[in-house]
């Protein structure tokens, strides 16, 4: 539409500069001694047209010209742009497949040939994630190293460099070397939500819980992790500092948590932890019946049971309220057992029990029973109930219904009785050595170990010009050189050198 309107234009002046020129008899006269050139007028304004077209467009070749050197360097820099595009693209969509070696290979010909930092840092840590992922962790240092160098002065790039170094190091579990590289990056503004979560992450691999109960209340009030995980780690959190707090700062820790935090069963199981270290098993109980009010859990009952004669009444009395509406609660009659036992209540205790046991049958209700009957003076149905017990704690060991049968002993070495016996019977003329065949070596200790009383085991005797020096004598007296019965000496290694 454009073009439209300038032709318009263009062919409505010349139209105007016809008409202007048509009625006009003027005459132009160009005078350059020895020279005289006439030209009418319309003739000398299109000659003077011509002539300034003709100047523009051959200034305009001499600016193209000029600017070549300048033009080829920008067309390269665009080819090696797309290239370094193209090769980005590439190694990326390997990554996200999953064919790491390729990717590695077109990112480090992208790192290595690339003028921009900005893709000089991206082929890096890319590349660096492949290696990561195929698990080359030396190869992926050396090349988280370039990108940091490609990476210079520049805040932004730094940044990236180490907040992608951090998250492989937590892959490994070097949780310490990341949260030197991610404390800088953690500001009052918390901008960088994914270093938080990095750093929240290394905090929970460290044990620290102070920092990750923080850390979990900033993002969630940013909305930057989903809220069941949250809840999940501020209640191990929560646990954990409970679980190490002193009487001075319970107020400010438990103030600090909301009402469904804690009626969780683990910090519930926590808080009762430290009042009783308080001493103060009457706040520990208000605490786990708040829990149980909410939710019948085994692990708050039976935290809930463990108490003395004392405690036991008073709890027994409200954990049969909750009997009236969890009648068939196993969970709740091992607790009202146990409450029962610790109160002395030995029937009502044994009904609770049994009744637990007709629901479900695993080894703290045996263990319970089994105590039980042992206190009343049955032996034979504690020592059942007990056995039940341990077979309960691991189903996949063998269950022996009868006695183990008597050992083999036929194959075991003779001591040294036997063979004083079998000397004895040898008639005159044999071999001294037949008796200290039948002499093992292990029953020679065996003998030493019964008593000083026993005999000794009888040496072999030494002939009279014996050349042995006396460290050689000595590890003989130490070691029993008695030949092994039932094994040839003359097949062996020592034997058989000696012809």
């Amino acid at each position: 539409m454009r073009s439209w309107i300038w032709t318009l234009i263009l062919l409505a002046a010349a139209v105007g500069l016809a008409l202007a020129v048509h009625d006009h008899g003027g005459n132009v006269i160009i005078i350059a001694q020895p020279w005289r050139l006439e030209l009418s007028l319309p003739l000398a304004v299109v000659l003077a047209m011509v002539a300034f077209l003709a100047l523009h467009w051959l200034l305009r070749l001499l600016r193209w010209m000029g600017n070549s050197p300048d033009r080829l360097r920008n067309w390269r820099g665009r080819r090696a742009q797309r290239r370094d595009i193209e090769l980005l693209e590439r190694g990326w969509i390997n990554v996200l497949e999953g064919r790491y070696v390729q990717a590695e290979k077109d990112l480090s010909n992208l790192l290595s040939r690339t003028r921009s930092a900005d893709r000089k840092v991206l082929a890096g840590l890319s590349a660096a994630r492949a290696l990561h992922l195929l698990g080359e962790y030396g190869r992926r240092d050396h090349t988280l190293k370039l990108a940091q160098e490609g990476a210079g002065q520049d805040n932004r790039l730094r940044q990236a460099v180490d907040t992608v170094t951090a998250e492989m190091y937590l892959d490994q579990n070097r949780a310490q070397e990341a949260l030197d590289l991610l404390e800088p990056l953690q500001d009052a503004s918390s901008r960088f939500l994914h270093a938080t979560r990095l750093l929240l992450r290394a905090h929970r691999q460290l044990g620290h819980p102070e920092r990750v109960y923080a850390l979990t209340r900033l993002l969630l009030r940013r909305s930057a992790i989903d809220e069941a995980q949250a809840q999940v780690f501020i209640r191990e959190a929560a646990a954990q500092r409970l679980d190490a707090v002193d009487a001075a700062g319970w107020s400010a820790l438990w103030g600090d948590l909301t009402a469904d935090e804690r009626l969780a069963p683990e910090v519930a199981l926590a808080g009762a932890r430290a009042q009783a270290r308080f001493g103060r098993p009457g706040e520990a109980a208000r605490i786990l019946e708040a829990a149980l009010n909410r939710r019948l859990d085994d692990r708050l009952l039976r935290a809930y049971s463990q108490c003395d004669a004392e405690q036991a009444r008073q709890r027994l009395g409200h954990a049969e309220l909750w009997l009236k509406s969890h009648a068939d609660h196993p969970g709740l009659l091992a607790a009202l057992g146990q409450l029962c036992l610790a109160a002395q209540l030995w029937g009502q205790g044994a009904h609770y029990l049994e009744r637990s046991l007709a629901l479900r049958a695993d080894i703290h209700i045996h263990a319970l029973l089994g105590n039980l009957h042992d206190a009343l003076g049955h032996p034979d149905q504690a020592l059942l109930h007990w056995r039940a017990a341990c077979e309960a704690a691991d189903a996949g060991l063998p269950a022996i219904q009868r006695p183990l049968p008597a050992a083999d002993t036929r194959g075991d070495p003779q001591f040294l009785r036997e063979s004083r016996d079998a000397a004895e019977d040898t008639p005159e003329g044999a071999s001294d050595t037949h008796a200290a065949m039948t002499v093992a070596a292990s029953g020679a200790y065996l003998l030493d170990a019964v008593g000083d009383d026993e005999p000794q085991p009888a040496t072999a005797p030494r002939a009279a010009a014996d050349p042995a020096p006396q460290a050689d004598r000595a590890e003989d007296d130490y070691f029993d050189t008695a030949p092994i019965p039932g094994v040839d000496m003359s097949l062996t290694s020592d034997r058989s050198g000696q012809k």
